[in-house]
């Protein structure tokens, strides 16, 4: 009964996630790009999505963190970020909205500051360990499906800030635990799906990608994924980096130090210190990271 309601629950938050594109005043050329890509503008304005480690939890999760962007070509940025993670009635279904709140910068041609765009995701447990009675049900990895938008709010796009459009993703998430007395290792693997309106009434489609790797303390925690997209344009479209998590937990509090490097198409050093804060709204015996 619990994932028909899940599934129910996930049937809802489809509805608004649809992107309308208008019709184009004339047959677009796809032989040109459009360089509406990751490569050309700010890192906000279409960054490679934190992936998921294949669980949903039963928490409710308060994120507030400091940003700041070092470019390879002296474009830099400094925002505040903010997140909202929230359980729908069960851990089995996930909530997570996010933005960079506002952000300034400094590049080649002045400076300026404007607010973001919001991103909105939902998460589904689709398998997951719990649900099965054997002996080697703990040998089962989880799994979850994402899916999500990116509205259009973003300011300064004449000054390659943020792009003029929505866009909308899904992904696949899978994941598994391996307990080793006083520490957790978990490796995760995701693939997905990712479409963002260019010009003209042309879109470029995306495949999302990652790998992660996590060690878990029950006083802190380490993390290191490895991920990106492919675009069709393969043209500044193709953004690659690596990301370095390193967090503290104490009674319910999650202060964290995270590091990105860009590899490809994603010309930045990110360096973000945050602070969550963890609260279990459904009261749940079981522990929601399993």
């Amino acid at each position: 009964m619990h994932r028909l309601k899940v599934f129910s629950l996930y049937s809802l938050f489809l509805i608004p996630y649809s992107v309308k594109a208008e019709v184009p005043i004339e047959k677009p050329d796809l032989s040109q790009p459009t360089g509406i890509a990751p490569a050309f503008f700010g890192p906000n304005a279409l960054p490679i999505i934190d992936m998921s480690d294949g669980l949903t939890d039963n928490h409710l999760r308060l994120e507030l963190a400091a940003d700041g962007y070092i470019g390879f070509q002296n474009n830099n940025t400094a925002d505040i970020f903010a997140r909202v993670h929230v359980p729908l009635f069960t851990r089995w279904a996930n909530l997570s909205v996010w933005m960079p709140v506002y952000g300034w910068y400094k590049q080649y041609d002045g400076t300026g500051s404007g607010a973001g765009d919001v991103y909105i995701s939902t998460d589904v447990q689709v398998l997951h360990h719990s649900w099965f009675h054997s002996a080697n049900a703990g040998y089962i990895p989880q799994m979850t499906v994402r899916l999500g938008m990116k509205t259009a709010s973003g300011e300064q796009f004449e000054r390659r800030r943020h792009y003029d459009c929505p866009a909308y993703f899904f992904d696949l998430a899978m994941g598994q635990s391996i307990p080793i007395r006083a520490i957790t290792l978990r490796f995760a693997g995701s693939v997905g799906f990712l479409c963002w309106q260019t010009d003209n009434g042309r879109q470029n489609d995306a495949v999302m990608y990652g790998l992660q790797a996590q060690l878990r303390h029950e006083y802190f925690s380490l993390r290191a994924t490895w991920g990106g997209y492919v675009g069709w344009e393969r043209y500044g479209d193709a953004p690659m980096s690596i990301k370095a998590r390193a967090a503290g937990h104490i009674k319910g509090f999650e202060p964290y130090l995270q590091y990105q490097y860009g590899i490809k198409d994603y010309p930045f050093h990110q360096v973000r210190v945050g602070l969550v804060y963890n609260l279990d709204i459904l009261k749940s015996k079981d522990e929601s990271r399993k």
